[in-house]
């Protein structure tokens, strides 16, 4: 299988990215980067790692798979190699490991004094906890960010590991790498991007530090505007058992969702904090007299800001959705558009996940020039499978 650079339509044409492999935001990460159009090449340890590798593991699409042994030396070489060739590197191990491996910064910046260099942890590069092992919710609940989220006063609820890994992990280390490349053209000098999930976190939680700050937010789930505290948004139950999200923040949108709803003349004051209660179970009774399907059309496309609470399943289907394309079926794999888009350099999908680690050993590193590939391949250093 032939295999070349330069092959991406987004605005990232031409660029170069190392990634050495990780899982969760690190992958996340250089798939928003290979979508916008970077040649990434995926530095992978043979036999690969948990929760990664596959036809099916859309973190790892839009790049080839090479299989390296990073505890040899003559693997550190070809990384290093490959470095001199990229603009960035991008590695999410625990502080010291990179070093240890010999692709620390110090090396690679000196291969290459441009390249950007992106460091995804969930603690930091420093810190009493830089060191210790953590997951997407250790990093989103010493942020103060995982205390508020959920409709459940007793119990804080997680959504899985969108707020952290991709939310304050992946989405801010591609935002630093993009700074860091813009500020290169400049200076002509790369740099270390530091992104941690509890940095990226707490960021994204700005908004409520604010209303903290002003002293309009309660400490309690619930309670608050946009916690499900109002009873003009939050989720309600339809006949069928399914859900419909409600959003009506807005005078103007509340007053179009309750004639929508059928309770206009009825409602109390929304305003009145004594009858919240009273306008949750008016709300919540009117729900529960049709089904999800039902109270789709009524809502459909008006200024209610109500819409259904669809499975992930159901998503593609929905007619907005597929009006603009946001999944499409690709490889045999229902998934997500690249996002965001752009006039004149739109991005497209590219070539598929790899169906094994080490896949694309070969084709890759001949297309980045490294040219001792048998010898690394004979010394077991480089792994090709398939």
């Amino acid at each position: 299988m032939s295999y070349e650079l330069g092959q991406g339509t987004g605005p990232l044409r031409g660029t170069k990215v190392v990634e050495i492999a990780g899982i969760g935001p690190g992958p996340h990460a250089c798939t928003i980067l290979a979508d916008l159009g970077a040649d990434v090449i995926r530095i992978e340890r043979p036999g690969g790692q948990l929760l990664t590798g596959g036809p099916t593991d859309l973190l790892t699409r839009g790049r080839p798979s090479v299989a390296l042994d990073l505890k040899d030396p003559a693997a550190t070489e070809t990384v290093l190699d490959l470095v001199e060739r990229a603009d960035v590197l991008v590695e999410g191990m625990r502080p010291g490991v990179a070093e240890r491996l010999g692709i620390g910064p110090e090396p690679c910046h000196l291969r290459n004094p441009r390249l950007v260099y992106g460091r995804m942890t969930g603690w930091g590069q420093d810190g009493p906890w830089a060191h210790a092992a953590g997951h997407d919710m250790n990093y989103v609940a010493i942020t103060g960010t995982l205390f508020g989220l959920g409709q459940v006063k007793e119990k804080p609820q997680f959504p899985g590991n969108l707020v952290g890994d991709f939310g304050g992990g992946s989405t801010y280390l591609v935002i630093g790498i993009l700074a860091a490349l813009l500020e290169a053209r400049t200076s002509g000098q790369g740099q270390v991007v530091d992104a941690a999930i509890v940095d990226g976190t707490a960021h994204l939680n700005a908004m409520t530090s604010a209303f903290l700050a002003a002293g309009t937010f309660k400490e309690e789930r619930a309670a608050n505007l946009l916690d499900g505290g109002a009873p003009y948004y939050d989720l309600y139950e339809t006949a069928d058992g399914e859900h419909m999200s409600v959003g009506a923040l807005e005078p103007q949108f509340y007053d179009r969702f309750v004639e929508l709803l059928g309770i206009a003349d009825v409602a109390p004051d929304r305003y009145d904090p004594e009858r919240a209660d009273e306008l949750r179970e008016l709300i919540a009774a009117r729900f529960r007299e049709r089904t999800r399907e039902e109270w789709s059309a009524v809502f459909d496309g008006t200024d209610a800001c109500v819409a259904p609470v669809l499975r992930m399943s159901e998503a593609p289907d929905h007619p907005h959705l597929k009006a603009r394309e946001v999944f499409v079926e690709e490889h045999g794999i229902v998934q997500p558009q690249p996002a965001p888009r752009f006039s004149r350099t739109p991005a497209t999908l590219g070539r598929p996940p790899a169906p094994a680690v080490g896949a694309h050993t070969v084709e890759a590193l001949t297309a980045w020039g490294i040219t001792n590939i048998d010898d690394l391949l004979e010394r077991g250093v480089a792994v090709q499978e398939g």
